[in-house]
């Protein structure tokens, strides 16, 4: 397990090779809330996601082979360690599922990266990349399970921390390594909720269960949030550091997409979009005074893809 210090100091290493990303103070009467809100635009960060600042952590703090780095990927991941791979001089092979986006897909080549689609789902494509890992010698660099990947995701907690006032923070999640790294990083003195979509709830699910489960993906969120099971260490983190996990539906996703373009031009993917959504939709209804932070955490999408 991971704590602060760790993501501390994973902040002092990728500093060099990643954006720190504005925050935005909207007044009540923004994005038709009627309190205020910080939005964090992580979506302008290297690789489209905030996947940048974990992949490049994990690919300074651990030895290379020659072989390379490989991982699996509904997109946003693989993006970022492809990104992160070229920029440090290493191969990088990346598998994803059939279900990413053709503009995910796309920007992974544009890094250099060897891309093979497999599989329906994530969990298929992890395990054609564990195949060719253990046949190639490459580095894995797993996509939310691992304490390296999520010490340098929760770098955007102590950054958001910084930049703007915080009593809560809604985080959307899907293996969880974000949650798990922003809760280590702040979640000792600000609330973190957990935001996912009806057909992406492995923390939720998880919650009700007691243990990480099994459940099934769809709907608009499922190539970046889509994993099939909660991470176990980053479920351990959140049994203990984050406060509750809410589900948004779909049309609430495309909802605050359009809001976040219509007022803001900005661009989110739905995954980037979907802790706006709780708010936006009543899921989640802050306490007079309370200062309440959203991570727009990916863009990675066809401008034509915004709802209209």
């Amino acid at each position: 397990m991971i704590d602060r210090s760790d993501v501390e100091a994973a902040w002092a290493r990728i500093k060099p090779h990643v954006r720190r990303t504005p925050v935005i103070e909207l007044p009540g009467g923004s994005l038709g809330l009627s309190h205020p809100v910080a939005v964090k635009l992580e979506q302008l960060q290297v690789s489209g996601t905030f996947k940048g600042r974990g992949a490049f952590h994990k690919l300074v703090s651990s030895p290379v082979p020659a072989a390379g780095v490989i991982a699996a990927s509904g997109g946003n991941h693989g993006a970022a360690v492809a990104y992160a791979a070229r920029a440090l001089g290493h191969r990088a092979e990346i598998f994803v599922p059939t279900i990413s986006s053709p503009a995910k897909v796309a920007r992974l080549r544009s890094y250099g990266a060897t891309v093979t689609q497999v599989g329906a789902v994530y969990a298929e494509a992890r395990d054609a990349s564990e195949k060719r890992a253990a046949e190639t010698g490459a580095l894995i660099v797993h996509a939310y399970e691992d304490p390296g990947v999520f010490a340098g995701a929760g770098t955007v907690a102590l950054e958001f921390a910084e930049q703007s006032r915080l009593d809560t923070l809604l985080v959307a999640v899907g293996g969880g390594g974000l949650i798990a790294g922003c809760a280590t990083a702040i979640g000792a003195a600000t609330r973190i909720v957990a935001v996912e979509t009806e057909g992406t709830p492995s923390l939720f699910e998880a919650r009700r269960a007691g243990k990480p489960v099994p459940v099934a993906i769809s709907g608009i969120a499922a190539d970046a949030l889509g994993a099939s099971q909660i991470g176990a260490p980053n479920f351990e983190i959140a049994q203990k550091l984050v406060a509750d996990a809410l589900l948004v539906t779909d049309d609430a996703v495309r909802a605050a997409q359009r809001a976040l373009w219509d007022e803001l031009r900005v661009v989110a993917e739905p995954s980037g979009a979907t802790s706006l959504a709780a708010l936006m939709a009543g899921a989640y209804r802050p306490a007079p005074g309370e200062r309440v932070g959203v991570l727009i955490c990916g863009a990675n999408t066809d401008l034509g893809a915004i709802p209209t």
